[in-house]
């Protein structure tokens, strides 16, 4: 028999014999005797746990609480009242138990990403093992409908992976060779071979459930405020209603004791904060778990509380607003032709494992004839030489241009501009650009809806670049050519600028960026792409890399510690009120039960809450 289905036999079996009690005119001694067999069928595991917490120094604690309020009922004569508030508590403790049972499997459910198994090529033969066990480069096959276990490159095979479960994105992702793939995600219809990129330690997959499942050991305010508040709370509490069962009796005339430790006890009932102590709690980790389904990684409940707060946003550039990946978007040849402009180009830099130097050769399209390339020389913080075909080609900046005396045009233009030189003549520029992430802008709005003060973006570029992606996008500022070190002095300078209880925000995906991160009050990481660094260094993972997501990871926070706020108010309220209520004698031992276990019950499913987030600001 399940746990659920003894405590409903048990509750229905303590509730029967109260029935006869209540029902059939006994004798006093036979009336008390089936009054006290219910109250122990129905409580006797709340006596039990109240004397081993006692042994064990934790004394003041519900089932304390619950034990001294009913058996003090019992020596004032209510014996229906005691057993009756006993089966009403243990009732109500059912329903939180399933509440909060469920409330944490839908949390769960949510990470149900770690793989069971791999499959490995070993020695001509596929073998099934433990993801663990498998080593880098080795080669996994992932067949239709698995879980891919392990990062890696695909080398064979083509696919549609469901990666909603990582990033939050419903629309499966189109996966051929050569393409990069992360475990966790959900191989749809081909069978691909992939070669393993990561140990599973160190794959996407474990670091994300090491990041879910540790992210209750960083508390929130609020969380550390109500188990400071429930250590001092209940004491005094007890306290209180020692002093409200004995002294009104010695000083109040007419006052009887029967009276007084009635009031006492409902007192009691009222007193345990278990609506605090278990909503609060729940409600921030209903908030990281409805992130998580979105493709954000919160890591702890302290900082969900911190991105409510945020009023400033700093973005780095490369990676995080734009795609970080370059291609060719001008090319201005003088005196040759188009084609042969970029083939010389193309064959100057082919060396180089530059971006840059890689966008020209996916510009060029065709292959890379080594045998026409010699002496290739990489001139650091200027460009290239090389001689193509017997023509000796310089490829660079303008700093190059200006070292080998070459007379070049000075067009101002949005982009990282590779200038050419042909025999000592100038050939023409070449204009590389980054293109801009498709939900940056609406990314601008939405945190500027959110309630963000200023939005920012720190970069190296040139400043016709950063400010050409800044005017696009809609930004506040923009500074540029920045080294890493200038980075964390202007971060340092717009701390400065927020209000004492603001928090500011940086969004980076580069391992440049980790030291911003780090002192950032919050730091976000692009983490699909990013590197491990900056999400090592990063509170906050998005997935997807999309930067839109940071103004839906506030709005989770606001919508989370809404909740929060809630069940504090709620809570302390209803207390309060029962409190005043049971020490003048207003309320009785049923009001202190709906006043605990039922403002529990209440506030439990209001943190349910914050695991919806289909409907949150996205």
């Amino acid at each position: 028999m399940s746990k659920a289905k003894k405590e409903i036999f048990r509750i229905g079996a303590g509730t029967l014999v109260l029935i006869i009690a209540v029902a059939v005119s006994f004798p006093s001694y036979l009336n008390l005797a089936f009054f006290l067999a219910a109250y122990f069928i129905i409580g006797g595991d709340v006596l039990w746990r109240a004397i081993r917490n006692i042994l064990h120094g934790q004394v003041f604690d519900e089932n304390f609480l619950m034990s001294i309020a009913t058996i003090g009922a019992f020596f004032v004569g209510e014996y229906p009242e005691a057993v009756s508030v006993m089966l009403f508590y243990q009732v109500g403790e059912m329903f939180q138990d399933y509440a909060v049972n469920r409330s944490r499997k839908s949390i769960s459910s949510l990470m149900d990403i770690r793989p069971d198994y791999a499959n490995v090529k070993r020695n001509g033969e596929l073998v099934t093992v433990d993801p663990e066990e498998v080593a880098i480069n080795e080669i996994i096959v992932v067949k239709a409908g698995e879980k891919i276990p392990l990062d890696g490159k695909v080398i064979e095979g083509h696919s549609l992976v469901d990666t909603s479960a990582l990033t939050g994105e419903s629309v499966p992702r189109e996966i051929n060779v050569s393409s990069e793939v992360l475990s966790g995600c959900i191989n749809l219809n081909g069978l691909l071979t992939i070669q393993v990129a990561k140990e599973f330690g160190e794959s996407t997959v474990s670091k994300i459930l090491d990041l879910v499942e540790n992210a209750s050991n960083k508390k929130a305010k609020r969380e550390n405020f109500i188990t400071r508040f429930a250590r001092y709370y209940t004491p005094v509490v007890v306290i209180v209603a020692v002093i409200l069962a004995v002294v009104p009796p010695l000083l109040v005339p007419g006052a009887t004791f029967s009276d007084w430790i009635y009031r006492a006890l409902t007192f009691l009932v009222v007193s345990c904060p278990c609506a605090l102590v278990i909503s609060i709690p729940l409600g921030f980790f209903g908030g990281i778990g409805g992130a998580s389904k979105l493709g954000i990684l919160i890591k702890g409940g302290n900082y969900l509380e911190a991105l409510a707060a945020t009023e400033l946003v700093v973005f780095d550039k490369t990676g995080t607003l734009t795609k970080g990946t370059f291609k060719v978007t001008e090319i201005n040849p003088v005196g040759i032709s188009d084609t042969e402009l970029l083939e010389l180009t193309a064959h100057a830099e082919s060396y180089s494992n530059h971006p840059i130097s890689q966008s020209l050769k996916n510009a060029f399209e065709s292959e890379i004839d080594n045998s026409r390339i010699t002496d290739v020389e990489e001139i650091p913080g200027h460009g290239v030489k090389a001689v193509v075909d017997g023509k000796t080609v310089y490829a660079g900046n303008s700093k190059l241009m200006e070292k080998v005396g070459a007379v070049y045009s000075h067009n101002k233009t949005v982009g990282t501009v590779v200038h050419v030189t042909v025999n000592g003549v100038y050939a023409g520029y070449i204009v590389i650009s980054d293109e801009i992430k498709e939900d940056s802008v609406s990314a601008i709005a939405k945190l500027k809806a959110c309630g963000i003060h200023k939005t920012v973006m720190l970069t190296g570029d040139a400043k016709d670049v950063g400010e050409a992606v800044a005017e696009t996008l809609g930004l506040d500022e923009v500074y540029t050519e920045l080294l890493p070190v200038d980075k964390v002095e202007k971060v340092e300078k717009l701390l400065a600028e927020k209000s004492p209880k603001g928090n500011l925000a940086f969004a980076g995906d580069g391992i440049n960026d980790a030291p911003v991160l780090s002192r950032a009050d919050i730091g976000i990481a692009m983490g699909g792409l990013g590197s491990d660094a900056a999400i090592e260094a990063a509170d906050v993972v998005i997935m997807n890399d999309e930067p839109s997501k940071i103004a839906t990871a506030i709005a989770i926070s606001k919508k989370t510690l809404r909740i929060v706020n809630q069940n504090i108010v709620f809570a302390l309220g209803v207390k309060a009120i029962v409190l005043a209520m049971g020490a003048f004698g207003i309320s009785n031992l049923w009001e202190a039960v709906f006043a605990d276990v039922g403002v529990s019950v209440i506030a439990i499913l209001n943190s349910a809450r914050a695991l919806r987030v289909d409907n949150t600001f996205k």
